[in-house]
């Protein structure tokens, strides 16, 4: 395995990308979310393509425009299919052999992905696709735990935050002890019993484009991650594309969840290969 880094075009301005090379005809392009860098927080992306590059498969991770070492304007992950594709003719371009490229992305990458329909890749893997439109985004995994949860959060999540402290010892001692601002509680409560939130139209374009994706999809929800619950309320649960795995966060960082989440990956390359 070596790592090479180069440049691409997209729309008339350079991107930046990473290639980990190996001798599989069957690659993944990762995808990143939020406007992390390629390397992905704390360099978990890069240690990711290592990791597979070692298994046997290349990687190629890339900076959308404005983003890290790439030109132009950021346009946010909605706006990120011309840069999907570029980094796919890259990739291609760069590995003469590949035949099949499997693409990831945990968050608004999924959901770039998502909206994008596939951008010409032969199998997906979505992790926690992010549903939120701009105006009613929340921060999924700002620990809470001296504050009950924010405004913005939808119905569906402020019940099932509270079945979760009904069952924690440490919230109920709080309760008791008045650490818990009762105005505050009252108005989440009251919240908490409104209607379930209807679908968002990003959540309803998403379906609409991984409906006419054509390849297959493999879609990983980290349980204890609210970013995946709201996906998950307006998502039929019996998907069989749907993989889940217990106590993980969102980016997938307990020792158990890293494991689970590179098997996913590694399954879905050998699957396509």
């Amino acid at each position: 395995m070596s790592r090479r880094h180069f440049t691409f075009n997209c729309r008339g301005v350079m991107l930046a990308g990473t290639l980990d090379t190996a001798p599989a005809q069957t690659g993944l392009l990762i995808v990143s979310g939020g406007n992390e860098v390629r390397s992905g927080p704390f360099a978990s992306q890069a240690q990711l393509a290592e990791r597979i590059a070692l298994a046997g498969f290349p990687v190629m991770r890339f900076d959308r425009r404005g983003i890290g070492d790439s030109a132009g304007e950021n346009g946010g992950f909605a706006a990120s299919a011309p840069d999907i594709a570029a980094a796919l003719r890259a990739f291609q371009a760069h590995v003469p052999t590949l035949r099949r490229v499997v693409a990831y992305g945990n968050c608004d990458a999924a959901s770039a992905l998502m909206l994008a329909r596939g951008e010409g890749c032969g199998a997906l893997v979505l992790a926690n696709p992010w549903t939120f439109e701009p105006e009613a985004a929340v921060e999924a995994e700002t620990p809470r735990a001296e504050a009950e949860p924010g405004p913005q959060m939808t119905p569906q999540l402020l019940r099932r935050h509270y079945l979760r402290r009904l069952t924690d010892p440490r919230a109920i001692w709080r309760l008791m002890t008045g650490r818990v601002k009762l105005d505050n509680l009252a108005s989440s409560l009251k919240d908490a019993a409104q209607p379930a939130a209807p679908a968002s139209s990003l959540a309803q374009d998403m379906a609409a484009g991984l409906a006419e994706f054509t390849g297959t999809a493999t879609i990983l929800i980290a349980e204890r991650d609210r970013t995946a619950q709201a996906f998950l309320d307006h998502w039929d649960k019996a998907d069989p594309r749907l993989r889940h795995c217990p106590d993980a966060s969102h980016a997938f960082v307990e020792p158990q969840a890293r494991i689970w989440h590179q098997g996913q990956i590694l399954a879905a390359l050998r699957s396509a290969g």
